[in-house]
């Protein structure tokens, strides 16, 4: 493969000087004759522009543009590196932070937490060696991964995303193609800025209409998640698109793109538009303002061509969508916040003990209202919803009530712009006179590598995006996934809530 440009931007496709002249003609006659070219969706042209060469497994050697990296996944891939004296092939295409493990109320080193302090220093040490960028807590651009990358705007459209972290599937909220890696993969990525994949199928989802009053993005994509299924994506890029989306925020979208994961699907992504456009404009990493026009025109490229073909098409009403939390161990066991949770009895055998299962570990009746469920603990925060408009939305719903005196409440923004925004603003504040914690930036009570954890059998309503058994720290730990301003709505009441009846004004 020839020498990639150093700058991190623009990114172009990697190249070999066997196939470079023909590539370069296959771009000229695409410009001057598209009638004759076969439309693609956006997954094929990224995936095209991107791909090395086949292997002989049937694999695609994938070139990928941007590399995140984090204090958990990293430290083992590094070391494989000095094991065997090896660079970082491209470390201008890489980037870290430190968010999993990072206390929330706790701002002073070493952390109380010597594995935690352990982690942090690991990580300074493998960024300084290797000249890899880190944010650093003391830069005030650290916090949680996928919040910085789109904040910072290092993710863009067209791009190949990978780190090493389900969740990187939020990236595909700009147009990108990004997906989360293990720590072999991560190794093969510092080393040679590619890895070894199968080419993905690509389902459309189109979600029309408009959503109700009181209904947000994660009430979105829980609600398709429990009507595909969590393995329904499996072998599945998803594309979304349709009415909802077309309005949606590139916040909005991040939420929904973030939880492709949980429905099986690799890759989550949007066709990119004006508000990708918009968003990006004037970030520390996107194109300046003497490459702007030229980038927009490339990343409008990118996007699916009309009459493009997919292996699936999903057709949705945003009308159908209710307040959706979840009542099981997986995030497609939800119902309507009207609903009432299923009978065994009345659910196809092949599911049958998974929800007696999951009414077990989470003590819940069969047949009984979701609605009204005790809650212990609320956490606002996560990859999912802990962005800037997340918070200003729970806080202008919140002021004026307070939290329940036996539920314990924290707020935790997603990076520390978004905090000190936050701050600016006063939303802080809010919080903080309705009865919440607010903390500093991280992972925090998402998946509990850190010390916020439940306790026993505490049951935690809670905007992250992952219910599993022990995911919040405690093995008979409850989780229900809901909207922020859902999770609002219980910490007052101290039950699951209809935030519609809650927040009336």
């Amino acid at each position: 493969m020839s020498k990639v440009p150093s700058s991190p931007r623009p990114f172009p496709r990697p190249k070999t000087a066997e196939t470079s002249p023909r590539l370069a003609i296959g771009e000229i006659f695409a410009k001057l004759f598209p009638f004759f070219m076969n439309p693609r969706n956006l997954f094929e042209k990224v995936w095209d522009d991107h791909a090395v060469r086949e292997l002989a497994n049937g694999q695609t050697q994938l070139f990928i543009a941007t590399h995140l990296i984090h204090e958990v996944t990293s430290p083992q891939a590094f070391g494989m590196l000095r094991e065997r004296n090896l660079p970082v092939r491209y470390p201008e295409r890489t980037f870290a932070t430190v968010d999993h493990i990072v206390p929330t109320d706790e701002a002073s080193e070493p952390y109380s937490d010597p594995l935690a302090d352990a982690m942090i220093k690991e990580l300074r040490r493998n960024c300084e060696d290797f000249q890899v960028t880190f944010f650093d807590v003391d830069t005030g651009k650290q916090g949680i991964i996928h919040v910085v990358g789109p904040e910072q705007g290092l993710t863009q459209p067209g791009m190949t995303i990978a780190c090493g972290d389900s969740h990187t599937s939020t990236h595909g909220a700009f147009g990108a193609v990004a997906f989360g890696v293990g720590t072999s993969q991560v190794r093969d990525l510092l080393a040679t800025q590619t890895m070894a994949l199968n080419k993905l199928k690509v389902r459309r989802i189109n979600v029309d209409g408009q959503l109700g009053p009181g209904v947000y993005a994660k009430d979105v994509i829980l609600h398709i998640i429990r009507t595909l299924g969590v393995n329904g994506g499996t072998g599945f890029a998803y594309e979304y698109g349709g009415d909802v989306f077309d309005n949606f925020s590139m916040e909005e979208r991040m939420t929904v793109c973030n939880m492709s994961i949980e429905g099986g699907a690799r890759v989550g992504y949007v066709n990119p538009d004006e508000t990708t456009f918009d968003y990006l404009k004037g970030r520390s990493y996107a194109p300046g303002h003497d490459l702007w026009d030229q980038a927009v025109e490339r990343w409008q490229a990118y996007a699916s061509d009309p009459g493009c073909g997919y292996d699936d098409v999903v057709l949705l009403r945003g009308e159908d969508v209710p307040p959706t939390v979840t009542w099981g161990i997986n995030p497609g066991q939800a119902v309507g916040i009207n609903e009432t949770l299923p009978v065994p009895t009345e659910v196809d055998e092949g599911e049958r003990a998974g929800v007696e299962e999951a009414l077990e570990h989470m003590q819940l009746k069969a047949g009984a209202p979701v609605k009204g469920t005790k809650v212990d603990v609320a956490f606002i925060g996560s990859c999912t919803n802990s962005r800037i408009s997340d918070l200003e939305e729970v806080a202008k719903r919140i002021k004026g009530h307070k939290v329940r005196e036996d539920v314990k409440a924290i707020v935790v923004p997603g990076s520390q712009v978004v905090s000190l925004i936050a701050e600016e603003e006063g939303l802080h504040e809010v919080f903080i006179e309705a009865g919440f914690e607010w903390r500093a930036a991280g992972c925090s009570m998402c998946l509990a590598m850190n010390p916020d954890k439940l306790v026993d059998d505490e049951l935690c309503a809670s905007s992250s995006n992952r219910n599993f058994k022990g995911r919040q720290g405690s093995p008979t730990g409850r989780t229900m996934l809901m909207s922020p301003v859902m999770v609002a709505a219980a910490a007052v009441t101290g039950e699951v809530s209809d935030a519609r009846e809650v927040f009336t004004k």
